[in-house]
């Protein structure tokens, strides 16, 4: 998985626990919190879709890495990556 298809993982789990937003203008380098009205149920919503829909793990100690999409991707795409290897 590439770092852009992570970053529409993401943008795809946000549209659907935050389905007021408009997430056409979202700026990758900046925080998801200061563009989107998030709160940090939706933010926990994130994780536990995460989990749910691709099978990735994110421990509270790495909350912080998703703080925009371009660290989501940073973050995300070696996870992904490597559950692909599991196949």
């Amino acid at each position: 998985m590439t770092k852009d298809e992570c970053k529409q993982v993401v943008l795809d789990i946000i549209a659907d626990i935050a389905p007021d937003e408009d997430l056409s203008a979202v700026k990758p380098e900046v925080r998801l919190r200061d563009q989107l009205q998030l709160d940090s149920m939706d933010f926990l919503d994130i994780v536990m879709e995460l989990r749910k829909r691709h099978g990735i793990e994110v421990p509270e100690a790495d909350y912080i890495q998703l703080a925009s999409l371009d660290s989501c991707a940073e973050y995300l795409t070696p996870k992904f990556n490597a559950l692909a290897a599991q196949g």
